[in-house]
């Protein structure tokens, strides 16, 4: 019997889901589609400076599994840059975090816009 499968939870979407050269044609041949948590990994370790201990922690997966996410969304990011493929980010196995703070560290996207949404209203006259 397999395992079930256990949700990598994500803090927030991309804004944009699609990225490369403006001057490619089109077609099938010239996409790289990387995963929403593949996309998680990148943002959190390379933009973030989480650890993949840490990292595994805020997305609740085991760091084994975080490393290996992590291999193949810089493969994927490579393909697009090396290549000059387009890169669109769709898909996956995740759940959006809730933006309360539960289990969400400091990394946590949603948290953070929540706060400086709150910390902006403050400050209006």
């Amino acid at each position: 019997m397999a395992r079930p499968m256990k949700w990598r939870k994500v803090c927030s979407l991309p804004e944009t889901s699609r990225f490369g050269p403006l001057d490619a044609p089109i077609d099938s041949a010239n996409f790289v589609t990387m995963t929403v948590d593949e996309y998680e990994t990148i943002r959190l370790i390379d933009l973030e400076g989480f650890t993949q201990e840490e990292c595994s922690q805020q997305m609740n997966v085991a760091r084994t599994t975080v490393q290996g996410i992590y291999i193949e969304a810089r493969r994927k990011l490579a393909q697009s840059l090396v290549n000059g493929k387009i890169l669109l980010i769709e898909g996956g196995e995740y759940r959006l975090c809730d933006g309360l703070g539960v289990g969400c560290g400091r990394g946590c996207q949603r948290r953070n816009r929540g706060m400086d949404h709150y910390l902006k209203e403050d400050w209006v006259e």
